[in-house]
């Protein structure tokens, strides 16, 4: 128990530092996931090619091999930013694309009806999309769009090993000091359970209030 008694701004630093890298990732990721899930059912073609190949490149690219492509990568071409938000672009970026085959999922179980009766009526497609299925296909994806986030939170460990504050970094002070790296690993696994815990909690309202009924 004393390695987390002994070391609370530690432990308190990290996971301030896991919470900020999974709000800020998970906010990038639904924008992203959302608008590529829109672009991969729109009626112009080089949308849908352009929605196609981001999902195609991101979900068969290993997450670590995309944090060394952004963090260590981009500063040659001269973009320098700090690693954390290099590290929010790469897991926010890489997340999105998981984001937009399930709001693509969701979207397709929208009777197909409903949007010719909307252009009928002589609504656009974005007019379509944002008041008719976007609306209803978020109500099917509040559990796959809840399960993808809590695995960002998890991937953001990755973000340690890259110089960004975050949970499991500390364990390496930790194992400077001394300390058991048993222990050291049991308080930082309760973190992430807290952090985990947390978005389960807040989709399982979310799915209560406006999830499909089972």
């Amino acid at each position: 128990m004393n390695v987390l008694t002994d070391n609370w701004s530690l432990y308190g630093k990290g996971l301030l530092g896991t919470v900020e890298l999974t709000v800020y990732a998970s906010l990038l990721a639904l924008v992203l996931g959302f608008v590529m899930a829109s672009f991969r059912v729109a009626p112009v073609g080089s949308l849908r090619v352009l929605g196609t190949v981001w999902v195609a490149v991101l979900r068969n690219t290993p997450l670590t091999l995309l944090f060394f492509a952004v963090l260590l990568g981009l500063p040659r071409f001269g973009v320098v930013l700090p690693f954390q938000l290099f590290a929010v672009l790469a897991l926010g970026c890489y997340t999105s694309a998981f984001i937009c085959e399930a709001v693509r999922s969701g979207i397709n179980t929208v009777p197909t009806g409903q949007g010719e009766a909307a252009r009928s009526l002589g609504m656009t497609f974005t007019q379509t999309l944002g008041a008719i299925v976007l609306p209803q296909a978020f109500r099917s994806v509040i559990p796959p769009v809840g399960s993808t986030l809590i695995a960002l939170a998890k991937n953001s460990a990755i973000a340690g090993s890259f110089s960004v504050t975050e949970l499991l970094g500390a364990y390496k002070t930790l194992n400077e000091l001394g300390y058991s790296i048993i222990w050291s690993f049991v308080w930082i696994a309760v973190g992430y359970l807290i952090v985990t815990l947390t978005i389960s909690a807040v989709f399982n309202v979310l799915e209560k209030r406006w999830g499909v009924a089972r």
